[in-house]
């Protein structure tokens, strides 16, 4: 039986700083990826995902969904010797929710008058 060809990724942030390059199998889930990202997230970037949720991962102009593999995606490996997606950190929409709410609570200004 032949042995599995791995598939070379590493995942480019914000700033342009490269995650990896690490071999993964074609079965491997987008899920999975998630996770490497968030486990090797540099500790001295501003922005940082929390949870695999808060990251997006996106190759070739799409954003790829959790429970697909490394081979659904389409991407075109041929001849390419490593493949580079973006990690985009996007806080969920719960959590984004409950910040806003807490910004937008409306201030209480109090005057006080001393005689």
């Amino acid at each position: 039986m032949p042995e599995e060809e791995l598939i070379q990724l590493k995942f480019r942030i914000y700033d342009g700083t490269d995650i990896g390059p690490f071999r993964y199998s074609p079965s491997s889930t987008v899920a999975t990826l998630k996770d490497r990202v968030v486990s090797d997230w540099p500790k001295d970037k501003k922005i940082a995902p929390k949870v695999a949720n808060d990251v997006k991962l996106i190759s070739s102009g799409k954003i790829l969904e959790n429970s697909k593999t490394v081979s659904q995606c389409k991407m075109s490996f041929g001849e390419l010797g490593l493949i580079t997606m973006h990690a985009v950190v996007q806080p969920s929409l719960a959590k984004v929710k409950t910040e806003k709410k807490i910004d937008e609570a409306p201030q209480k200004n109090c005057a006080c008058t001393i005689m």
